[in-house]
């Protein structure tokens, strides 16, 4: 019997969708003003993304660097098959997306959701799950009547960082209310990045063989370190859409409410996942060179190192190249 490609698990495209304008900005202290979040919007289309979060339509007083949504969903420029997500908490906020739809400048994509752990829900959202449900519902009929997508996310699916282990049955409960009620992906979020590659294949198994026809999106958060490794290991189940932001940017929602969970909160790295699948043969669309220095200006839009391991390594180089041609390549002897 012939020996199975290395990559045989792997599928042979995915599309990896840009959060850093809406979940990687949630909780940057740095309110970064409208016409760079457009620019880096632009960038990031321009690089070959084809589906990008935008833009959240949370309360201004709540997050504040969201409050001018709709001055970002009128700017950004438009291209042919790119998806724009934003973030929907609640009626109020469709209120506004729905006038944004009849003036020809929404989105094409909804994020609705719900954390497993109903303690984390009336956390960070001050609803219980049947009281969140309820309102989803009726947001999702409105949006089903625009032809808006819905991405309904399940938060905390691998762990919740105030009430500890997730049981199983909470997750499906909450995928099962977002598929009976029209929503076309589903995200599974790590909300604080408390997955690991083991856990992740088993809850995506159990998903998968619960609700087989269900288009599930992978959503990790680089808090431990394992963004990267997570991604890989779902996209190793069969998913084909995965989550990631520039600098691997993000985390905790700024509520005002004291933080519970320390350190870093970001997503996977965009830079590093994508030049890593790339590498692996998955293809992505993205233009690698164009990512890096969207990723550079990242950097300059924020004032700070972000935490891409690409944008300071370059991609792998797989010609000859001279020392003398690279920058700062200088040989080490015995290295």
């Amino acid at each position: 019997m012939a020996n199975a490609s290395p990559r045989a698990s792997l599928p042979e495209s995915v599309v990896v969708c840009e959060c850093w304008a809406r979940d990687g900005l949630q909780s940057m202290p740095v309110l970064v003003p409208t016409a760079q979040k457009i620019e880096m919007i632009d960038r990031i289309t321009a690089a070959g993304f084809k589906k990008l979060e935008v833009t959240s339509f949370s309360h201004p007083k709540l997050l504040p660097q969201f409050a001018d949504a709709v001055e970002v969903l009128r700017g950004i420029r438009r291209r042919p098959g790119v998806s724009h997500v934003v973030l929907m908490p609640n009626e109020r906020g469709f209120d506004r997306l729905e006038t944004c739809q009849q003036e020809g400048y929404g989105a094409e994509e909804i994020i609705l959701m719900i954390s497993a752990s109903e303690k984390h829900n009336v956390l960070n959202f001050r609803m219980a799950h049947a009281d969140a449900m309820a309102e989803h519902a009726r947001i999702m009929r409105r949006a089903h009547g625009l032809g808006i997508r819905i991405i309904g996310c399940a938060g905390t699916v691998y762990g919740c960082p105030v009430g500890g282990d997730v049981p199983y049955s909470d997750v499906a409960k909450v995928v099962r209310f977002y598929l009976e009620e029209g929503a076309q992906t589903i995200m599974l979020g790590d909300t604080t990045g408390m997955a690991n590659p083991v856990q992740v294949r088993e809850r995506i198994a159990a998903l998968r063989a619960d609700f087989p026809r269900a288009e599930l999106i992978a959503h990790f958060h680089d808090t431990r370190g394992t963004g990267i490794a997570n991604s890989v290991a779902a996209l190793e189940m069969g998913l084909r859409y995965v989550d990631a932001s520039l600098g691997a940017i993000g985390g905790q929602p700024a509520t005002g409410r004291a933080k519970y969970s320390a350190g870093f909160t970001g997503n996977a790295c965009s830079e590093d996942l994508v030049a890593v699948l790339e590498e692996m043969g998955v293809r992505t669309g993205v233009d690698v060179g164009a990512m890096i220095e969207a990723g550079i200006r990242a950097e300059e839009v924020l004032g700070q190192k972000l935490r891409s391991n690409v944008i300071r390594a370059g991609p792998v180089i797989h010609t000859e190249s001279s020392p003398e041609k690279e920058p700062g390549a200088t040989p080490v002897p015995g290295t």
